[in-house]
């Protein structure tokens, strides 16, 4: 087994936890903005909890979760990373999702494999656009939320009650502070101050100690603490607790911490807690509030599930005892251990060594030859917790519980395990499209069949990916979410399957019509000994209108044309449409009618006829007016209301049309517009700097429309 290297994980890893019942599993993702501190904030919390003898540090590539080489080397997150620990007698699966925007497939995988979420927000940088969204989509199927705001001890970092302010503007209603930072006698961070509790909780010795707040505290927080006790009692279901605090009563705090936790489990109460995991401050009580506070598998709602063949089937229940449903949430290659298939169970039990069922949604994916094959029966191989790069063995995962599971040589990125004799199908989670297409190619000839086996495998393993191998380009396009996703990809090619890959510029499917009628002539006479060959030919060719394809009429009188030669003549035309007739592409929309011709009893052929409807349409086109047909897209765009305008100018600099603008609530506003795609080639990287990264898209051929002139001069001068 493949051991981590990181300092954090150093020395033998402690045996992994593994819960019997899912009410000792907490599944919790961690997700912000890139530089956030998410990373830290995990090896602080593997520390506290003892898992790991001390934290790694992101700047030295020794943290536990950022162990892939791409991630030390770029200093973030690329992938997310599973980061199991115990805390009063509790398994919590930290799940590390990456923040940069490329990456936002594993983030997705995360949200789907967790219960409940921790939104981490950096003092120094704030609330970036992307977190509001995804705040939004949480708060839209009410999972469990909580902000921890970290880098309060950066020189540029906010005061905790601005970001609070922040939090409470961009995020809404139920967002409370819990703690408050105090202050060292040096102005550092010292230790927190509960305000449910009213006890500080100091870590200025080195360790965390209890004492009573100071006097001057309790004035100074208690403005901050009757409005946190407001909230959890208007968030309480004994509806006369509100009546009885108003008229002077003091609320026990038994009361207020258990109404507290059920608010927050059931998602309308999210509380804020200051944390700096360096100095070891806060560890603990978020520790605490991920036991005590966020809800256990069984109290979150579970996907729905059909057979594979579509037929709905109950709800799921989270029951150790019940079928066996599980999803893969991510897929890994292992140098050591091969195909490593991160999997969350819903029901049942998964064991080491027992066959199951592997189902997919096969069109969510293009695969290798070799992937193929989408509903099989596989065995499973030995189970295991991830600590960073060392897979700790585990005799079972019970529903509720993150697990890997080893060599499972067909499953894929969102597909289901299930009993065999009883298959099922979990839907799908929803993954954002692929909008960055790159051509890429072979270094050699050694390298292409590499080079298609490891591009095969990256999809099967990323749901963000698309291969298409685009027949009218003839160019190997890999349809990716950005550049620093490319730059992972392309290092992951490189290292993992050794093939010596390249981009080259991306073509566009153009195309080539006639925009008037035209008359054209092909004469093929050649005489070289023994049979000659003989074959003339005219024809009218006229334009169809978008859509109509090819149609060949014969109206030939007198046999000038004998009829065994009247589909050559259609042959060799349509051959030269492949071909194109002024820049060598493709001719659409056209109807050539067949009005005469000569033939020779002895060399007339079939391929002399073949080459003179071929020399016929190119005749056509020297005389005539060729237009250079390009692909428009319909495109959409979902804005912040303030980068509209920036947005609308961007798609017209683009010679995009914007056919229509829609607010479609919480600030944002959809944008359509047709736009070439010769123009789209890098809008999935540009639209983050135009909209300050609010904006996303989606695309779909629309038709294709006459190139202006001048660009195709230039299209035809370059090809």
């Amino acid at each position: 087994m493949p051991h981590s290297s990181s300092a954090g994980a150093a020395g033998r890893a402690p045996a992994a936890p593994c819960p019997v019942r899912p009410q000792d599993v907490r599944d919790v993702v961690l997700v912000g903005h890139t530089g956030s501190g998410k990373t830290t904030l995990v090896e602080g919390l593997l520390a506290a909890s003892g898992t790991v003898p001390r934290p790694g540090r992101v700047e030295d590539g020794t943290t536990v979760t950022d162990h892939d080489e791409a991630e030390k080397r770029q200093q973030r997150s690329v992938s997310l990373a599973l980061a199991p620990l115990e805390h009063a007698g509790v398994k919590v699966n930290l799940l590390d999702a990456p923040g940069y925007a490329d990456f936002v497939g594993d983030l997705r995988a995360g949200l789907r494999a967790a219960d409940a979420a921790l939104f981490v927000v950096s003092a120094v940088d704030g609330v970036d656009a992307a977190t509001t969204m995804l705040w939004e989509e949480c708060a839209a199927v009410g999972m469990p939320r909580a902000v921890l705001v970290t880098k309060l001890d950066k020189e540029r970092a906010a005061d905790f009650d601005d970001v609070v302010a922040i939090c409470q503007r961009v995020f809404g209603d139920g967002v409370m502070p819990l703690y408050l930072p105090m202050a060292g006698d040096d102005g550092g961070l010292a230790g927190l101050l509960g305000l449910v509790t009213q006890t500080v909780y100091d870590y200025s010795s080195g360790s965390r100690t209890e004492r009573e707040p100071d006097p001057e505290h309790v004035a100074l927080v208690k403005e901050t603490r009757d409005a946190l006790i407001e909230g959890i009692i208007g968030e309480s279901e004994d509806e006369t607790l509100m009546d009885r605090y108003l008229a002077g009563e003091e609320i026990d705090e038994k009361v207020l911490v258990e109404d507290l936790e059920k608010a927050v489990a059931r998602g309308s109460f999210h509380p804020v807690l200051p944390v700096c995991a360096p100095a070891g401050i806060g560890l603990r009580e978020v520790l605490d509030g991920i036991v005590q506070g966020f809800p256990s598998p069984l109290e979150h709602p579970l996907p729905a599930v059909t057979t594979p063949e579509g037929d709905p089937r109950g709800p799921l229940t989270c029951d150790p005892d019940g079928p066996l449903v599980a999803e893969v949430v991510k897929t890994t290659t292992d140098p050591y251990v091969g195909r490593v298939s991160l999997v969350r169970v819903f029901s049942g039990t998964l064991r080491p060594d027992t066959v199951v069922h592997v189902s997919g949604h096969n069109e969510r994916f293009s695969r290798a030859p070799e992937e193929e094959g989408h509903d099989v029966d596989e065995r499973v191989g030995a189970l295991s917790s991830p600590l960073g790069a060392t897979q700790r063995p585990v005799p079972h995962a019970v529903a509720g519980d993150v697990c890997a599971v080893a060599r499972l040589t067909r499953a894929e990125t969102g597909d289901t395990l299930s009993s065999k004799d009883a298959p099922l199908l979990v839907e799908p989670w929803v993954m954002p499209e692929p909008l960055l297409p790159v051509a890429l190619t072979a270094t050699s000839k050694a390298d292409e069949d590499k080079l298609a086996q490891g591009l095969g495998r990256l999809v099967a393993e990323d749901p963000t990916l698309r291969l298409v191998a685009d027949a009218e380009t003839g160019q190997l396009v890999l349809w990716c979410m950005g550049e620093a996703h490319l730059d992972v990809l392309l290092e992951r090619l490189r290292g993992r399957y050794g093939v010596g890959v390249t981009s080259e510029p991306l073509r566009v499917a153009l195309r080539e019509t006639f925009a008037g009628p035209a008359h054209g002539r092909g004469r093929h006479v050649k005489q070289s000994g023994g049979h000659g060959q003989f074959a003339v030919c005219e024809i009218d060719v006229e334009p169809l209108p978008e859509g109509s394809g090819f149609e060949f009429v014969d109206r030939v009188v007198g046999g000038a044309v004998p009829r065994q030669f009247i589909a050559s003549v259609e042959k060799g035309v349509r051959a030269q449409m492949r071909k194109g007739v002024r820049a060598g592409y493709p001719v659409v929309d056209l109807r050539v009618t067949l009005v005469d011709g000569k033939a020779h009893s002895v060399d007339s052929s079939d391929m002399a006829f073949q080459t003179a409807g071929a020399l016929a349409l190119k005749d056509a086109a020297a005389g005539a007016d060729v237009h250079l047909l390009e692909p428009f897209d319909e495109v959409s765009v979902l804005v912040a209301d303030e980068y509209v305008g920036g947005v609308m100018s961007d798609l017209s600099s683009r010679r995009g049309r914007v056919t229509g603008t829609e607010p479609v609530g919480s600030g944002r506003s959809l944008v359509r517009a047709d736009v070439p795609q010769l123009e789209l080639t890098r809008y999935a990287v540009d639209l983050r700097s135009v909209s300050h990264g609010t904006g996303s898209f989606t695309r779909s051929y629309a038709r294709h429309e006459p190139m202006p002139p001048g660009i195709a001069a230039r299209v035809v001068e370059g090809g």
